[in-house]
């Protein structure tokens, strides 16, 4: 025998406020009625309205009911639940007036002020014990977890901070003190009950005298600079520090409304983040076929991403890293699941695979992201920088111009601007045989140049990184190198956008704002990590390797820079190129390349591009072998 299922239980706490409920809509209808009889002097008559106080609350918790009153809890009462009390309170008010006056021969003897004011105060006598209860439970939370909890303190007291300070209210994790703010006319003066305690330069005082253990910064627009100084503050002070999201990132990131974020490098880096347009960059690709080729890496990979989030109508993913295809593969089905997607396994340098696919899928847009960039083994390897860097791309070119190609974007780099080293060289290159190859066609050649990438695989963030987990010490190059940042988003978003200027064609580049030390970079992973640096952390300096500047350059002084209708993109006119000499270059690097002859193509590399012959006397051709100098503190 099948026993049947047991109706739900009501719930006796659910009994309770029923009850509760009952009483308050008895307790304000007849005190109404009373205090009105009692004010003109007169008695209250012997039925004293029990009949209309029957029907009033029958109306009352029909109402209530057909309101979803009794699906809440009071320990969560907030104000929807108010807001829901006193329109319930006012159509029951509305309800019993009606049927009084339809029914009880137009409501004989009851005070009309009684019916004008019932709502009201039974919405007081519902509201007060709801909330009353919610403070003193949170009351006792606070309590029992205060012992528990972070300390905190939040800088800044504009919008972001009150909205900040509201959610950690209700934390069981952290415990606000108070704020700090610079704002001279609110010092002394309470937010959400939460006092502004000083100024950010009394960070220190105020966080030893208040038992501060983590700070939460929550300082309007970019504040890079101001976050590197309050980093190595507590840093010094040894407090946590994070920050509060920005709101496109709780959007992207899916970040919970009012939690916190630690603060990254890309926080520090002392610009304002490249915003793209959007809505041009889904105009121009929605729709449309792309190929990609050095899909697998860094730039190629978030290339891919991006453009299967504007909706493109196929995507030719070209790498011949096995490992990296596959994992590429595998992120994109599951971030994107009805992307049209074709994984190719192969070497972009491959004409006859480039044919075939441009052939096959027709592709609109090609973006050739496949390239050798490490300097160091560039240097030591000048034949396969040619032959990857230059060749390749050639290969690239040809078939998109054979193909008709609607557009090919070259990503290329600063190290192409006055190039001394083998990377810069090869890449330059690239950009004079793309140019060679697509005048006067039908293809429109965009270049897009721009700095290091932040967290790309090999760059200097990931090794730093790998060098702090094992204790250290950091290597840098050189105490005063500095280079050019931008995230790999940016850069992604900085390669689309430039696709979407269609009356311009040329070498677009990226407004980066100031160079970062790469000194002060370690410093500031190293304080991110939790460790001091020179006393936790050692940084030694290894001495700048072959081919590699103190400094980078943006634009060169033969090319005239223009901006674009994007505030931070550029475009640059190409300078005077003599396509017989772009050909002959190639063909004497062939020979070289096929002779196995670095000498030679370095010496056929020094005629063509002028800068990199000025430093041929100085270059180191051997293997790197680095001799390191351990460093203290750098003056």
């Amino acid at each position: 025998m099948v026993n049947s299922p047991r109706p739900p239980r009501f719930p006796i706490s659910r009994v309770l406020v029923v009850l509760h409920d009952v009483l308050m809509v008895v307790l304000a209808w007849q005190a109404l009625i009373a205090l009105r009889y009692a004010s003109i002097g007169s008695s209250l008559p012997l039925h004293g309205f029990l009949v209309e106080t029957a029907i009033v609350v029958a109306v009352q918790l029909t109402v209530f009911w057909r309101m979803g009153l009794y699906r809440g809890l009071w320990r969560f009462a907030s104000l929807p639940d108010l807001k829901n009390i006193l329109f319930s309170s006012m159509l029951g008010g509305l309800l019993v007036a009606i049927l009084l006056f339809l029914f009880r021969d137009r409501a004989a003897g009851v005070p009309r002020v009684a019916l004008v004011l019932y709502p009201l105060a039974l919405a007081v006598l519902l509201g007060a014990p709801r909330l009353l209860y919610r403070a003193w439970k949170d009351g006792q939370m606070l309590r029992a977890t205060s012992e528990q909890r972070e300390r905190l303190l939040i800088l800044g007291a504009g919008p972001i901070a009150e909205s900040l300070a509201r959610d950690l209210q209700r934390s069981d994790r952290y415990q606000v003190v108070g704020f700090l703010a610079d704002d001279g006319s609110i010092q002394g003066a309470k937010i959400y009950g939460l006092p502004v305690l000083g100024h950010t330069k009394d960070l220190a005082r105020i966080a030893e005298e208040a038992a501060v253990t983590h700070v939460a910064i929550a300082l309007p627009g970019d504040q890079s600079e101001q976050l590197g100084r309050i980093a190595a503050q507590c840093e010094r002070l040894k407090l946590r520090f994070s920050r509060m999201p920005a709101p496109e990132e709780v959007l992207q990131d899916q970040w919970m409304h009012g939690a916190l974020k630690d603060v990254a490098i890309e926080d520090l880096l002392g610009r304002d983040p490249v915003l793209p347009d959007w809505a041009a960059i889904r105009e121009t690709l929605a729709g449309r076929s792309v190929l990609i080729t050095g899909a697998g890496g860094s730039i190629g990979s978030e290339l891919a991403r991006q453009c299967a989030n504007v909706g493109v109508g196929q995507l030719v993913l070209v790498e011949r890293s096995e490992l990296a295809l596959h994992e590429l593969l595998f992120d994109l089905r599951a971030r994107f699941p009805r992307l049209q997607a074709e994984y190719v396994l192969g070497d972009c340098g491959d004409e006859a695979l480039m044919r075939r696919l441009v052939e096959q899928w027709r592709p609109d847009e090609l973006f050739h992201a496949a390239a050798y960039k490490h300097v160091p083994l560039l240097e030591a390897q000048p034949r396969e920088a040619v032959r990857n860097n230059l060749f390749a791309t050639e290969v690239v070119a040809r078939t998109a111009v054979a193909g008709a190609v609607k557009t090919l974007v070259l990503i290329s780099t600063d190290k192409a601007v006055n190039a001394i080293n083998m990377l810069g060289a090869s890449k330059r290159l690239a950009e004079l045989a793309c140019l060679a190859r697509c005048e006067g066609s039908s293809t429109r050649l965009v270049t897009v140049r721009f700095g290091n990438v932040l967290d790309s695989a090999g760059s200097v963030v990931p090794l730093f990184r790998e060098q702090i987990r094992r204790g250290g010490p950091v290597t840098v190059t050189h105490p005063d190198v500095t280079r050019y940042f931008m995230t790999i988003p940016e850069a992604c978003q900085l390669i689309l956008q430039a696709t979407t200027l269609r009356e311009a064609s040329g070498i677009f580049t990226l407004d980066m704002g100031r160079p970062v030390l790469i000194r002060v970079l370690a410093e500031q992973m190293i304080r991110l990590a939790g460790f001091a640096p020179y006393r936790d952390i050692d940084i030694s300096y290894t001495g700048l390797r072959p081919g590699e500047k103190l400094h980078e350059e943006l634009f060169h002084a033969d090319e005239s820079y223009s901006q674009t209708v994007h505030p931070k993109i550029f475009l640059a006119e190409p300078r005077p190129v003599d396509l017989a000499e772009v050909d002959a270059t190639l063909k004497a690097l062939r020979l070289a390349v096929q002779r196995d002859d670095d000498s030679e193509i370095r010496r056929v590399i020094a005629e063509a591009i002028p800068e990199f012959a000025a430093t041929a006397a100085n270059r180191i051709t051997g293997p790197f072998r680095p001799q390191v100098i351990r460093g203290g503190r750098v003056p």
